[in-house]
């Protein structure tokens, strides 16, 4: 070691420096990764939380098209066969 010049000190601290940054880099590309992991799973608890909730609402919905579809086919056969 005691034999290593200037120069490749200076380039051993510079490697050391990229080095460096490269891994702050790194860390900060997986702790927004992470924060963005976390933001979508919120938002797949908030869908699956109201999904039972627009299944009944179809439900309801289904059913009040078919009452419309009764009344609008009852006119029908009240008028022409009747």
């Amino acid at each position: 070691m005691s034999d290593m010049s200037f120069k490749q000190a200076k380039e051993i601290v510079e490697r050391l420096e990229l080095s460096d940054l490269s891994l702050k880099n790194s860390f900060d590309n997986i702790d927004y990764a992470r924060r963005s992991l976390d933001d979508s799973i919120i938002e797949q608890k908030k869908v699956l939380k109201q999904l039972p909730e627009k299944d009944n609402k179809i439900k309801y919905l289904y059913l009040i098209i078919m009452l419309n579809i009764g009344f609008i086919l009852g006119l029908f056969v009240g008028k022409y066969l009747l």
